[in-house]
């Protein structure tokens, strides 16, 4: 799905929950897209733009295109292979505040990966599912989270490298960092497993998201 036509998905839904909330009539169901984007940079509103390390002329002979969002947080990259989710939640609803929905987010993404034999965790003060550091290896990134609340109603979400063109994020300084590496749940799964599906790492989130969120998931 490309980004643009993911993000007026997500708007359409954000604004009739917010309108229901606010009486109007409507019947929009809270709502979580899945999906994987073509090749896409995005920049937080507090991002920095020189975290984008190249020009238009070379993203678009890479078959990459940028994007200023209204999220939190700095660039990211989204591409094939990398399972992109945007939960459009009320969090009034769910009696949660954004720092836990967060937090329970995070849950869900170190639940699924650890699905496939790979031990993730949280890191203070960087939103995310991180692998820390091991001999040669620098602390890296599985999972990126970004998103927005606007009356207690949520959008976009979390980017899970499942088995992504990792060389498109050292066209970046992902999330704004300089010393922090970027990985996937293929280039971290134990040796001698099978390459895992994308299809297999949906179920797992959304058996994990359903029980942290006590939503069903249709």
């Amino acid at each position: 799905m490309e980004y643009r036509q993911a993000w007026d998905a997500q708007r359409e839904i954000f604004d009739g929950l917010v309108a229901q909330k606010t009486g109007a009539a409507g019947d929009v169901r809270p709502t979580l897209i899945l999906c994987e984007h073509p090749h896409v940079y995005t920049l937080g509103k507090s991002g920095d733009e020189h975290n984008l390390l190249m020009g238009e002329e070379f993203l678009a002979g890479i078959g990459a295109t940028y994007v200023r969002i209204d999220r939190g947080g700095d660039i990211t990259y989204h591409g094939p292979g990398q399972l992109v989710g945007y939960p459009i939640l009320d969090l009034e609803a769910l009696g949660l505040g954004l720092r836990d929905y967060i937090h329970t987010l995070e849950g869900a993404l170190i639940e699924t990966v650890a699905d496939f034999g790979i031990a993730a965790g949280r890191l203070e003060g960087a939103a995310g599912v991180w692998l820390t550091a091991g001999v040669g290896r620098p602390l890296r990134k599985i999972a990126a989270i970004g998103v927005r609340s606007s009356r207690h109603i949520t959008m976009h979400g979390f980017a899970l490298n499942v088995c992504p063109m990792l060389e498109y994020f050292g066209y970046i300084n992902p999330c704004g960092f300089t010393d922090r590496g970027v990985t996937s749940i293929d280039k971290e799964r134990p040796r001698g497993t099978v390459q895992v599906t994308m299809d297999e790492v949906k179920r797992s989130f959304l058996k994990h998201f359903g029980r942290m969120f006590r939503a069903d998931v249709a």
